[in-house]
């Protein structure tokens, strides 16, 4: 017979007997390196790939002057099979953050003062919104449809870093529960990344602004090299998720999956 312990008017099952009956349980950690290894892989791929087997056609430019790196649009969008390893991986993370989004959501209502719940409520929303953002782009290249390519990477920098700068604040500031170790490195990591991301998306702005403006050799590659930067710090941040819910588990069973 099951071991139940009472809370209030209500039976509910002790989290020992679910843990026995589940059929595995991983580390919650282990979701979040996992969800960003997915993206940062596929990422590095696609760079090598192009570099190695299109680097004429995916360097060269409006300018005809030399470069030697291709940009983001270049190495994920346009060729085979960097945009099929792109989609397959961005497409996969995109479910996986989904959970993390819900387990940001719970740990908000959970540890988050009262009066910050509406700044958490922005914080959720710009997470979707950045996540969509990185599915659409990926899936519509600029080859396909420019200017719906060009509306979510646009809406992809701006939300996410919106997210970045309102989650380090919630952690930094609304948190009405003592700091842990593996929650202080992930406020260091925070705001590490956020920071780096600010200045990779204006050394892009500045590099692009001077590629169309002068035509100089290498400087559009300067600009793909602060893309490579703008899309690594994001991942960075992301993957701070494995600190903040380094104490959580999630247990798969025949019902499906619950995080504890």
């Amino acid at each position: 017979m099951m071991n139940k312990s009472r809370v209030g008017s209500e039976y509910i099952p002790l989290v020992e007997e679910d843990m026995l009956k589940a059929r595995f349980t991983l580390n919650f950690a282990k979701v979040a390196w996992f969800t960003v290894s997915l993206p940062f892989f596929a990422f590095i791929f696609c760079i090598i790939w192009s570099i190695a087997y299109n680097f004429e056609h995916s360097t060269s430019t409006h300018c005809k002057v030399y470069n030697f790196l291709p940009s983001v649009s270049a190495a994920i969008g346009h060729y085979r099979p960097q945009r099929d390893i792109w989609k397959i991986a961005v497409a996969a993370q995109a479910l996986i953050r989904f959970l993390v989004l819900i387990m940001y959501r719970r740990y908000y209502k959970e540890h988050i003062y009262k009066w910050a719940q509406n700044i958490c409520n922005v914080a959720t929303i710009t997470y979707a919104i950045e996540n969509i953002s990185l599915v659409t782009l990926s899936f519509w290249t600029s080859d396909e449809n420019y200017a719906f390519h060009k509306l979510s990477f646009i809406t992809f920098l701006i939300t996410s870093f919106i997210h970045m700068l309102i989650a380090y604040f919630i952690m930094r500031n609304c948190r009405n529960i003592t700091k842990e170790s593996c929650e202080a490195t992930s406020l260091k990591w925070k705001r590490r990344t956020m920071i780096l991301n600010l200045l990779c998306i204006i050394f892009a702005c500045y590099f692009f602004y001077r590629h169309n403006k002068y035509c100089e050799p290498i400087v559009y590659s300067m600009f793909a090299l602060s893309e490579y930067g703008v899309v690594l710090s994001n991942m960075g941040f992301h993957s701070t998720a494995a600190w903040d819910f380094a104490n959580s588990r999630l247990m798969v069973s025949g019902m499906g999956f619950r995080i504890i």
